[in-house]
């Protein structure tokens, strides 16, 4: 349904007034000619006005008589700047982002560097009345897709139904020397000792039953790539999974076996699918496989 009832173009921004209620993405759907993707990337990089007022919530209340203004200038800009964090996605409940390797998923310390901190900073910063809960983490030296909620009753929605809410879940990593069989699947118990060393046992241990699903992508004689998908989220299960067939992940200091071809992890989470805990939308989230990692397989 169309809600524009005119527009008319001022500076380096489109003008338009709102013939009826709606939610602004609704909204910028139906009257702004550009793509989902470059509209949101607007919102995101603050380049939408309601009533002379900066919006990016995408669910925002319009109602008839408002005045929405679009920039042109802006779709491409990111209001938020880290080395560490880059935001892939944002409403009033979530924010997806992209982690890169050498940064915590939260603090475990006062000084130490995490994405917690990071976003904390920039709601503080964008006078977003929220803050940043973990619902999931990444090992500091894992790179890829996170997803914090902004309120503890979200967080409480995607942790205790996590399993049914993520319904795809990926890692890709490159291993040490050559996997033979395509794919497969390693099933096992993981347990902490006291060192904090996840170990592995063919039977009930005591610990968590971990399921972890292998499809190889390519390969030489010295690495493999291999993608990854969780049927359980245990602490460090890809990595000892890995190191139980045989083949640790390259440039991991406490399951590998000194194959470091990258100076650094070689884990990356590219894909994260779920079902949004407030809007039951199916929010799907990839990034490519790094390019280091690709450049140790250019036959």
């Amino acid at each position: 349904m169309r809600y524009n009832t005119g527009n008319q173009r001022e500076g380096d921004y489109e003008h338009f007034v709102v013939g009826e209620p709606a939610q602004l993405l609704e909204f910028l759907l139906a009257n702004v000619k550009q793509s989902r993707t470059k509209i949101k990337a607007t919102l995101q990089g603050h380049g939408i006005k309601v009533n002379g007022k900066t919006v990016t919530q995408f669910d925002f209340a319009l109602e008839k008589g408002m005045k929405v203004a679009v920039s042109r200038t802006k779709r491409n800009q990111q209001s938020f700047r880290s080395r560490y964090v880059k935001i892939v996605y944002e409403d009033r409940w979530i924010v997806v982002v992209e982690k890169a390797v050498g940064i915590l998923s939260m603090a475990a310390g006062h000084s130490s560097l995490n994405v917690k901190a990071v976003l904390d900073d920039y709601f503080r910063k964008s006078r977003q009345k929220c803050t940043a809960h973990v619902v999931h983490r990444l090992d500091r030296d894992t790179s890829g897709l996170m997803v914090y909620a902004k309120d503890i009753d979200t967080e409480q929605m995607l942790e205790h139904n996590w399993h049914n809410i993520v319904y795809d879940r990926r890692y890709v990593a490159v291993l040490s020397g050559e996997v033979g069989p395509d794919e497969g699947t390693i099933e096992n118990w993981l347990k902490d000792n006291k060192a904090y060393i996840t170990y592995s046992s063919p039977v009930d241990n005591g610990g968590k039953l971990a399921i972890t699903h292998f499809h190889v992508l390519d390969r030489t004689t010295e690495h493999s790539l291999v993608e990854f998908k969780l049927e359980t989220g245990r602490k460090n299960q890809i990595r000892v999974h890995a190191a139980d067939m045989g083949h640790p992940v390259c440039g991991d200091p406490k399951y590998g076996n000194g194959d470091d071809p990258l100076h650094r992890l070689c884990l990356h989470a590219w894909l994260l699918c779920f079902t949004h805990p407030m809007t039951g939308e199916r929010l799907e989230f990839e990034t490519p496989v790094p390019t280091p990692f690709r450049m140790l397989f250019k036959h």
